[in-house]
């Protein structure tokens, strides 16, 4: 039973040694293929320069792969010492890693090169996105304070007509120095408030040129067709992008604001009182004085928001960096976990070859071992043994013969040195 095994195994050996050459060829082949594809990504010059040198890297990562397994799998299996194999595994193992320099992941990249490079100009998508939401804020921060200037505005030209037609701060109607101080800050304020105005129609046609920027490399990323020519006018549209934004953050009318809210205080001019008797003079100046507090008072708060506003952080540089489909496989690696097993698999599947020659190797050996001799000697082994056991016994005959022929010369020579009466000297 273990004899029909053992000549089973060792026939099964013989028989897959072609398949084993064919199938090493075959993922050399494919492994040289997708190599070249990803070398042609990553190198730039004349198309001619680029064809010959990714050929002939991608015909020297075919030879090398092939002759790296074909060695290992003639040689592997048949280390038997704990130490050679051991040196053999270290081997396999360098083997291994410097095929995956050379070669994988530039079929890692032939394999989801182009599906990195869309995920690299989505991620870019998204973080424009949010510049342009960001610049965007910081340029409306400065409206939240319009409804405050508005109804400051509005007091002040209601009470100037107040005063004009019942005289409610001074009890003398008419158009005198309080109702001009009063129609100054509301003119003032109105100034300011169609600035913050016509600032937010700016703001919101540069927002609308970032969309459409943003909308277009939206429809760049998930566009049929070849990768390389939607990156290029990606980046375009990036530049593009880019301006509206610094435009949109030098929009921002937070310091024109604060300068404003400070002219209102710095720049309050109180004029004399108009009345011409001292009692009405008297109470105009009273009320400018409460004015010139009121005046004060809203400077400071629309000061104080301005500051805040001022103090946002602003959208900082960002820089579009093109990637190749090699570098974009490299940085995305973790999204592309699929693609890069299969890239890595075509280069060391025939690792699992090895090991399985080794194995059935090691079985085969143990299998003669507990055979008896006569059952795992062969043919061949046999005849040569029988071969070697007649010249064996030829050369026996001829040193007997020798041996006795030397004996009968020693014994003829003591008998002449007896006859003689001489002795062998002592």
């Amino acid at each position: 039973m273990a004899l029909g095994a053992s000549h089973r195994l060792q026939d099964g050996i013989e028989a897959v040694e072609t398949m084993t050459r064919f199938a090493l060829a075959v993922l050399a082949l494919a492994s040289g293929v997708y190599t070249y594809l990803g070398v042609r990504s990553i190198l730039d010059g004349s198309a001619t320069a680029v064809f010959f040198a990714a050929l002939i890297y991608s015909c020297a990562v075919s030879v090398a792969i092939y002759a790296f397994w074909t060695y290992m799998a003639r040689f592997y299996p048949h280390i038997v010492g704990a130490a050679n194999r051991t040196a053999m595994l270290g081997i396999m193992a360098l083997g291994c890693m410097m095929i995956i320099a050379m070669a994988s992941w530039l079929n890692a990249a032939a394999l989801a090169g182009s599906a990195a490079l869309e995920q690299h100009l989505a991620e870019t998508v998204e973080d424009y996105t949010a510049d342009l939401d960001k610049a965007h804020q910081n340029a409306l921060a400065a409206q939240s304070l319009l409804p405050d200037i508005q109804r400051t505005s509005e007091r002040f030209q209601r009470l100037s007509d107040q005063e004009r037609e019942s005289g409610a701060l001074t009890g003398t109607t008419g158009a005198g120095s309080v109702v001009q101080l009063l129609g100054q800050m509301a003119a003032q304020l109105k100034e300011l408030e169609t600035g913050i105005t016509a600032s937010r129609e700016r703001v919101a046609t540069l927002f609308g040129e970032g969309q459409a920027h943003l909308a277009t490399m939206r429809g760049l990323v998930s566009a049929p067709g070849a990768i390389d020519p939607r990156a290029d006018q990606f980046a375009a549209e990036v530049v593009a992008l880019t301006g509206t934004i610094t435009a949109l953050e030098q929009t921002s009318i937070a310091a024109s604001v604060k300068r404003a809210a400070e002219d209102l205080s710095l720049g309050f001019i109180a004029p004399v009182a108009s009345g011409l008797e001292a009692d009405l003079a008297n109470r105009q100046d009273q009320v400018m004085e409460t004015i010139r507090t009121s005046v004060a008072a809203q400077s400071k708060v629309l000061s104080e928001a301005a500051d805040q506003i001022l103090t946002r952080e602003p959208v900082g540089e960002r820089r579009f960096v093109p990637l190749s489909s090699a570098a974009a496989v490299l940085r995305y690696a973790s999204d592309f976990i699929p693609s890069w097993a299969g890239a890595i698999a075509i280069d060391l599947l025939p690792a699992v070859l090895v090991f399985m020659l080794s194995i059935a190797h090691g079985a085969l050996r143990r299998q003669e071992q507990s055979l008896p001799f006569a059952e795992r000697i062969t043919a061949a082994e046999l005849l040569e043994a029988l071969e070697v056991q007649k010249a064996l016994q030829r050369s026996g005959v001829e040193i007997d013969t020798a041996i006795a022929e030397a004996e009968a010369r020693d014994q003829s020579n003591i008998t002449s040195l007896d006859l003689s009466g001489k002795g062998p000297r002592k």
